[in-house]
């Protein structure tokens, strides 16, 4: 991958985090995706988020497989621990950077193709293993990088640039996860910053896997007439489930919302989700609202977004497993080989 540094440029008056970073300090290299693609759009909401969050590039680790979607960790937060893996496996590689390093936050992005074909038994593994990570799956319904051809994303009905139809029933992602058991399930466009940001923030603070399927546009193979991924079609036909407003442990509260249309989900670290409904029959807490709420939106065309389900009861992975509190990292040679006498006391309890 060809890296192009972005040029750095002093302005007086620009804002600084709590860390006492710039905005800037969280962009990577230039990007080498096709002018007005929706991932690049993904790339400034995910910047936006991370610096408002102050979060320190050092605490972050960001993977992806392969595809125009694996590109993405290139261009957000260049002093961060990154790792391309090969297509689909993006899921292993998180599962074991976090099981080395529980304190590290994790931003996996993958893509369509690299997740819900190739990769489908890696996406549902890290939802059933609820890895704490941001699972941001950047969904244009083509192979961009292999000109064109339909996803496993891609709608019946939908067609092809040439004019060719989808026959295939498609595999919705956030549908998919919540009847998996996911704890976190959102939607958006990439079109859609102010959503986007605060839905990346929202996923980043939950405690487990937090699914982020964004609906980003493909200019060059994926973006006519027939498309049901388009900006277009996006624009057209998105119906906003929830409305998101996060708040962080030490911030004050600034949403207004209507009395009886908000839900407040409250997170493990102190912050919370404000989440207002859009409609009155729609509860984002209950697996079976949520499924029939997509399946309803479906059959009218629509494209739901926003948090579309959440469930702060269910256990992390490392609380799955019992593991230490320790990063295993840190753990010295002793602790992490106790000798023979452990080592045949813990077989005699195996026999």
């Amino acid at each position: 991958m060809t890296y192009i540094a972005k040029p750095k440029i002093d302005l007086p008056g620009q804002k600084r985090n709590v860390l006492g970073l710039l905005q800037r300090d969280y962009e990577g290299s230039m990007s080498t995706l096709c002018a007005g693609c929706g991932h690049d759009s993904i790339t400034a909401a995910l910047v936006q988020a991370l610096w408002e969050l102050s979060i320190a590039p050092e605490k972050l680790i960001k993977l992806s497989g392969i595809g125009c979607s694996s590109k993405t960790p290139a261009y957000f937060v260049k002093g961060a621990h990154g790792f391309n893996s090969v297509h689909g496996r993006m899921p292993s590689v998180a599962t074991g950077a976090h099981a080395g390093n529980r304190d590290l936050i994790c931003i996996g992005v993958s893509g369509d193709g690299d997740s819900l074909s190739i990769g489908f038994g890696q996406f549902g593994h890290a939802i059933r293993r609820n890895l704490n990570m941001l699972y941001l799956i950047e969904n244009n319904g083509v192979y961009g990088l292999t000109k064109g051809q339909f996803s496993a994303s891609a709608d019946p009905g939908s067609t092809a640039k040439k004019g060719a139809p989808n026959l295939m029933q498609s595999i919705n992602p956030v549908a998919t996860a919540i009847a998996m058991g996911a704890s976190f399930v959102a939607r958006s466009f990439s079109g859609d910053r102010e959503q986007l940001v605060e839905l990346i923030k929202a996923g980043i603070a939950h405690p487990g896997c937090a699914l982020l399927d964004v609906i980003s546009p493909c200019v060059t193979f994926n973006d006519h007439e027939g498309s049901t991924k388009s900006y277009a079609y996006t624009r057209l036909h998105k119906h906003q489930a929830t409305a998101a407003d996060f708040v962080p442990a030490a911030g004050e509260i600034t949403a207004q919302y209507a009395e009886g249309e908000v839900i407040s989900v409250k997170l493990h670290d102190g912050s919370s989700i404000v989440l207002k409904k859009a409609d009155s029959d729609f509860d984002p807490t209950k697996r079976s609202s949520a499924l029939g709420y997509l399946e309803k939106h479906r059959d009218l065309g629509e494209i739901p977004t926003g948090l579309l389900f959440i469930d702060e009861d269910w256990p992390e992975m490392h609380a799955i497993y019992g593991t230490a509190a320790k990063p295993l990292n840190a753990f010295t040679f002793e602790e992490l080989n106790p000798g023979r006498e452990a080592l045949e006391k813990l077989q005699r309890e195996m026999r």
